[in-house]
């Protein structure tokens, strides 16, 4: 492989500066303890936040610099701050100390140059988020650059070191005996300046304590002589020297993928990239004693490393200059008194009336969160959320319509979700909508005595008002106080696939027939084994690329790949925000994002309010309005009652499409087992399919439990282990021994290890985190000495351990499943009552759940509802009951925008497309045909084209191709945005050509129109798709008919085998599932489950994933569930009548 030679030394020439670098293997015999005596600093590292350039993580460079006994390490990514909390954080708990630092990119002559910059203390780092903040608004997120006078504006506490090869005075220094003249004077004033006096400004703005000559040597040619001259300037401008290796991974192996990933950077191959990468292999962190080797004539420069490293006292893990906004009170009245005021009003309003020991019971807890939130100082914090729920009672006035005299939690208009809805503050202050006294939930995930971050509190808004409120934030609180949290998409073993199989030069229609083969949570080995496994593939593996791109992508997944945006944490500070983290421009314009995610966040303790649009309270809204209009009935859900017997009987029989959380297929097949018959039982289904409890072998176990409970049998639960049983009978009891919600967590921690629920909770989230093994072996290791000290034997102590460790990254908090439990039993209300209207409201919510809007068609169908296509005449903007039937609006069709918009930052709104169609039509009549339709709405080309395909103008008499030609001599084709309307509006107001003038056309097939259909509007009005298949098909193949359901007394027996052909509406491949795939086929009758096991999907890949309509062979299983399921033996393509653009599946593999 050509990297052979990359890791041999090039000598820059016969003069070493020592001895040379570390044996290419010495990582492989780390101990874990320090390899070295000798104090080293390592002031220049790069991990994987920069982005592209680094190739190792903080953890293992960390992990590294620990076994080589660093006394400290500087992060010093390119231009950010990405990752620099993770690192203070991760590497405080491995006992190296963190310094915080970036390698900036100045604005020099001829091209920009770099320059290391390390906070030595508080203001320094202050000084720092201020100039890349600056730099992002002035340069852009592409190329932000730090001018020189910023710098020398805002160099207090900071440490400069004077750079890599890139910067600019090494970049001088090469060639600087031509260009020095006594004391770094120039010859001339127009002469190049030379790097002495460079240097100088630098001495004079930051003094020779705080401003150093870096010298770097990589063995590459140049490096002897650049360093001999960077001596020579340091010593005319009587400065120090400091040696750093500008590490970019921590072990030498690592330089394949740093050398890859650069290449991805820049968007090319490896063999067109060797300007951009790096020279050699030496980039990595070394053993102290290879760098006193390197630079042996030079020892302090090594001794500085020490010397530097103990002027940053800066700890962001502890000095981090954040202060909460501040709540202006009354006179007279403390936040705490004011907060309690708010809460006293409220609790007269909710418990006056219940029984005296509920009102007891919440009085007592009132109280206590009072205290706590008294003791940690957050009044300020919950009376900023209270604030902002004015706003959103302002926005849902102007709406909604809602009274403005009701306060926040009377008809509250968002819901919360999380930890939150445990506190009865938040009950009380309108941040939740669950009485956690009467739903019985656990504080201390939410609020404890021993806070280590802020409390989390989520909330959940329709789209409409969401997007209002941010706005509103932004607003209120001004670019400099307010963010958005960052979000970074991170490089799965599927992408890493595609983008470094690019840099490696293999073929590209390979890559991607692989990426579209290989399932979205595909690991290096799942892959490998299927390439084997896959007949044309499998020569693949033995060409030495093929491989390396199998070892590469491994390394890479988990590396972030950009910033983004995180769906709804928005950040706000009573200090400008710019000077406590780095903020850059979002791609909307106006907004920012700062440059840490949520973990990040959280760990900085900064007030982090999570606005989320849900799509389902959207869409109840929808409905509501709906019912409304068309009923007269103006419904409160909060009154409707949560023990209908009829709506539980509709969720037991699993009959819940399209309702919220309990939709999916493993949950319709799990409905009938479990027979859920109140909140709590909702709340247990919610959570228990999740990754957490499944992970934690939990799923099965309670299953089972639940049918003999459900038979009347007696059951003696499980705990693990004898001791466990008395230890936390308290706290799994509810869930039948198993962990299914992240407060039994916290609960486990203090029932065994005899933690407090603060340090429980510390745990919980150390381990909800990704850790290496050697952390969470630390974390174990505490677990079990705190369960030593409670009696509590290794062996039940250990089985608790593995009870936690395997579900806390991946479950609910109770609060959270009871609060999602109430969502879904609230819309399968709304759907068993009002299904028209429920529909109309899931069509006009779109995109969301589980389904698309076919197979949502095809449900309305069986119970009863015509789905009729979208009419120019009849149609609403958005989907409406017409009768007992639904008419889709005119914004389902594409190309069609939706009714009324708002414009952002403005209480005005604008007509869309849609919204127009609907408007003309109520002020001045029907339209009589499609002249009168263009004419009136002055509608361009595309558009008037789209509502012909989707036929939705209905002229008699004439066809869809007919209108299309019309259409082409009212608008010519080519007529675009603006052309068209303008030649509409020359048109004399001629008649168009009568019948028996017109051009015969011939008219659409069945098949055609239904393409036509699903081109513009994804579902059809006519026949289903399989309906027309049939008569291609054999007599005798089965149909979902055939299959029935749970109570389907004629259904077919166990075992038999089958053939059956349909539509793939969805594929779901869970990351818990062992790679076996859960295939959901649709035909004219309804749906069937088909269970894909991996030695087929590898077997008939292409069928399997990406072929819309199938005929699938297998045997009928129906013992579980009671639903039955085929296990698939083969596949073949359906035959079509004709080629067709098929809705596409929800596909989530």
């Amino acid at each position: 492989m050509w990297w052979g030679s990359r890791c041999r030394r090039t000598r820059s020439s016969g003069q070493g500066l020592g001895e040379g670098s570390d044996a290419n293997f010495e990582h492989l015999f780390y101990t874990g303890r320090a390899m070295s005596s000798l104090p080293y600093a390592e002031l220049h590292a790069h991990s994987c936040w920069s982005l592209r350039e680094g190739a190792s993580s903080p953890d293992e460079l960390i992990g590294r610099a620990v076994a080589l006994g660093y006394t400290a390490m500087a992060l010093t990514d390119h231009d950010n701050l990405y990752g620099a909390m993770e690192y203070a954080k991760a590497a405080r708990e491995r006992g190296l100390k963190p310094i915080t630092g970036c390698e900036i990119t100045l604005a020099s002559p001829g091209s920009p140059s770099h320059l290391t910059v390390l906070c030595a203390t508080v203001e320094g780092y202050r000084n720092l988020c201020r100039l890349l903040s600056r730099a992002y608004r002035a340069h852009g997120k592409d190329s932000p650059l730090i001018e020189k006078e910023w710098l020398f504006e805002h160099g207090e506490g900071l440490i400069v070191l004077s750079g890599c090869a890139q910067g600019e005075i090494p970049r001088l220094a090469e060639g600087a005996g031509s260009r020095e003249e006594g004391g770094g004077r120039r010859k001339e004033e127009g002469a190049p300046r030379s790097p002495t006096s460079i240097a100088g400004e630098f001495r004079d703005v930051f003094g020779r304590e705080r401003f150093f000559i870096e010298l770097q040597h990589h063995d590459v040619y140049g490096d002897t002589r650049r360093v001999e001259s960077l001596v020579e300037v340091a010593k005319r401008a009587g400065l120090r020297v400091v040696a750093t290796n500008n590490a970019h991974y921590h072990v030498r192996e690592r330089h394949r993928l740093n050398d890859v990933l650069v290449a991805v950077r820049h968007r090319l191959t490896l063999d067109s990239s060797h300007r951009e990468r790096r020279a050699n292999s030496e980039f990595y962190l070394k053993r102290p004693e290879s760098m006193a080797r390197q630079f042996e004539r030079y020892p302090e420069a090594i001794a500085n490393t020490v010397a530097i490293a103990g002027q940053c006292s800066f700890d962001l893990t502890r000095d981090l200059p954040y202060r909460l906004p501040d709540y202006p009170v009354p006179e007279g009245a403390t936040l705490d008194s004011f907060l309690r005021g708010v809460c006293e009003r409220a609790f007269r309003r909710k418990y006056e009336a219940l029984a005296a020991h509920i009102r007891e019971e919440a009085r007592d807890r009132l109280e206590r969160e009072l205290a706590l939130i008294e003791k940690h100082g957050l009044a300020g914090f919950f009376l900023v959320y209270w604030d902002i729920l004015q706003l959103v009672g302002e926005i849902a006035h102007e709406r909604r319509g809602r009274d403005p005299r009701l306060a926040p939690d009377e008809r509250p208009v968002g819901r919360g979700r999380g930890s939150s809805v445990s506190s009865i503050v938040c009950y009380l202050i309108g941040l939740s909508h669950i009485d956690p006294v009467q739903n019985k939930l656990y504080l201390e995930r939410f609020l404890n005595d021993e806070l280590h971050s802020l409390p989390d509190i989520d909330l959940d808004f329709p789209r409409d008002i969401r997007d209002e409120l941010l706005q509103r934030i932004y607003d209120r609180y001004g670019p400099e106080h307010a963010a958005l949290v960052a979000a970074f998409p991170t490089y799965r073993f599927r992408n890493a696939v595609l983008d470094i199989g690019k840099a490696l030069g293999l073929p590209v229609p390979v890559l991607a027939k692989l990426n579209r083969l290989v399932g979205h949570f595909a690991n290096a080995d799942e892959v490998a084994e299927m390439i084997r496994r896959v007949p044309e593939m499998r020569p693949l593996l033995s060409t030495p690329a093929w491989r390396d791109l199998v070892e590469l992508a491994k390394e890479a997944s988990g590396f972030p790949r950009h910033i983004g945006q995180h769906v709804g944490g928005v950040v706000i500070s009573a200090e400008p925000l710019s000077s406590v983290v780095p903020v850059e421009p979002a791609r909307m314009e106006g907004r920012y994002v700062c440059q840490w995610d949520k973990d990040s966040v959280d760990d900085a303790r900064f007030v982090k309010i999570d606005f989320l649009a849900l799509g389902m309270l959207s869409a109840i809204d929808d409905c509501l309005e709906i019912v409304e209009e068309v009923h007269g009935k103006r419904i409160d859900l909060g009154r409707v009652a949560h023990d209908s017997p009829e709506i539980f009987a509709s969720i037991t029989a699993g009959d819940t499409m399209g309702v919220f959380q309990i939709e999916s297929r493993a949950q319709i097949q799990t409905l009938p087992r479990t027979q859920p018959r109140n909140i709590d039982d909702l709340a247990v289904q919610v959570a228990i399919i999740r990754p957490g409890p499944i992970v934690a072998g939990a799923f099965r176990p309670y299953m089972e439990y639940r049918e003999r409970l459900a038979r009347g049998e007696p059951i003696e639960v499980d705990y693990g282990h004898p001791e466990l049983g008395p230890l936390l009978e308290h706290c799994l009891g509810e869930t039948l021994g198993h962990v299914l919600y992240q407060d039994q967590v916290l609960q486990i921690a203090c029932a065994v290890a005899g933690f407090t629920p603060g340090q429980g909770d510390r745990l919980r989230r150390a381990m909800s985190r990704k850790r290496s093994a050697e952390a969470m072996r630390a974390l174990a290791a505490e677990f079990l000495e705190g369960a030593k000290r409670q009696g509590v034997s290794a062996e039940a102590a250990a089985v608790a351990f593995a009870k936690m460790a395997a579900f806390a990254a991946f479950g609910f908090p109770k609060s959270h499943a009871v609060a999602f439990a109430l969502l879904a039993y609230e819309s399968c209300w709304l759907r068993y009552h009002y299904p028209a209207a429920y529909f109309c409201a899931l069509f006009n919510s779109q995109p969301m759940g589980f389904y698309s809007v076919e197979v949502l068609t095809g449900d309305a169908r069986r119970h009863g509802i015509e789905v009729l296509g979208p009419d120019v005449n009849r149609s609403r903007a958005g989907a409406w009951p017409e009768g007992g039937d639904i008419r889709l609006g005119l914004q389902q069709v594409k190309g069609i925008g939706g009714g009324w918009q708002e414009m952002r930052g403005t209480s005005a709104g604008f007509l869309t497309t849609a919204g127009r169609i609907v408007q003309e039509r109520d002020a001045r009549g029907p339209y009589r045909s499609l002249y009168d339709l263009v004419t009136r709405t002055r509608l361009n080309h595309a558009e008037a084209e789209a509502l012909i395909r989707a036929d939705a103008l209905r002229d008699p008499g004439l066809s869809r191709r007919e209108l299309l030609w019309q259409l082409g001599l009212l608008i010519p084709p080519r007529g675009k945005e603006g052309v068209g309307r303008k030649a509409v509006a020359m048109q004399p107001a001629l008649p168009l050509p009568v019948e028996h003038d017109m051009v015969a056309l011939l008219a659409l097939s069945p098949w055609q129109e239904l393409a036509w259909d699903y081109d513009r509007l994804g579902v059809t009005g006519g026949s289903h798709p399989m309906a027309l298949v049939r008569p291609l098909l054999h007599e005798g193949m089965t149909t979902s008919l055939h299959l029935g359901g749970p109570r389907n007394p004629n259904r077919l027996p166990q075992g038999m085998t089958v053939e059956m052909a349909g539509m793939v509406v969805t594929r779901q491949r869970p990351q818990t599932a062992s790679g076996v795939m859960f295939m959901l086929l649709e035909d004219e009758f309804g749906l069937a489950n088909v269970v894909v096991y991996t030695a087929l999907q590898d077997r008939q890949r292409e069928l399997v994933r990406a072929t819309p309509f199938v005929i699938v062979r297998g045997r009928v299983d129906n013992e579980k569930s009671g639903f039955p399921n085929i296990i698939a033996e083969s596949f073949r393509a359906c035959p079509l009548p004709g080629l067709i653009e098929a809705p596409g599946s929800h596909d989530f593999s």
